[in-house]
């Protein structure tokens, strides 16, 4: 119940967000500000097992302790993604000095391409999070993270292009506590750093 009431508040954040040719609107979830302490569900954001861009495996309990900030992404998004990365970069810039920012996941939806190596060359991105940590794993392992976070992805063939396949995907950024509850989200289309700097500190002073 409380996902299926999660995702209808949600819906239009939910929307796939194209990283590729296919057209996409602009979701929103009400503003980014509109209910940023609202934003609460607790069976949103299960347990999972996946493989850091270190090569280790890892589970949600490896993050549990501290605040994280969650976003399903992949590496051959030439646009969405690393916008948005840049966007959480800008924000955790914004926070006051006694705020500590969140640890920061990219979980990718294209383990095809994504290895661990990929993600490693990736997350070091001087523009992305400092404190950004790169997460792949089987296909199986993949699906289960998304849907523990009621995420949705979709590979689109694009035969045309040098990458052959992009993916859609949802933009949401999860904001879990420290004991790996859902505290508010973001639509990446609210992902405006000034907003998302004021609610982070809302939730993590």
């Amino acid at each position: 119940m409380i996902k299926t009431q999660f995702f209808a508040a949600a819906t239009a954040a939910l929307l796939l967000g194209s990283c590729g040719a296919t057209e996409s609107s602009a979701p929103t979830a009400g503003g980014s500000m509109a209910s940023c302490s609202t934003r609460a569900y607790d069976n949103i954001g299960g347990p999972f097992s996946l493989t850091d861009h270190m090569g280790q495996t890892v589970t949600e309990a490896d993050f549990k302790g501290a605040p994280t900030l969650i976003y399903f992404g992949f590496t051959y998004c030439p646009d969405i993604c690393p916008g948005t990365l840049v966007a959480i970069n800008n924000a955790y810039e914004l926070l006051p000095e006694d705020v500590t920012p969140p640890q920061t996941l990219l979980i990718t939806v294209d383990p095809e391409r994504d290895t661990p190596e990929a993600l490693a060359a990736y997350v070091a991105t001087a523009a992305f999070p400092d404190n950004l940590v790169g997460l792949t794993g089987t296909p199986d392992q993949i699906a289960s993270a998304a849907d523990a976070f009621v995420a949705s992805y979709e590979r689109i063939e694009t035969p045309d292009s040098l990458s052959e396949y992009t993916m859609d995907h949802t933009s949401i950024l999860y904001l879990m506590d420290e004991n790996w509850t859902l505290r508010t989200f973001f639509a990446e289309s609210d992902a405006n750093p000034a907003d998302m700097a004021k609610c982070l500190t809302e939730h993590l002073s």
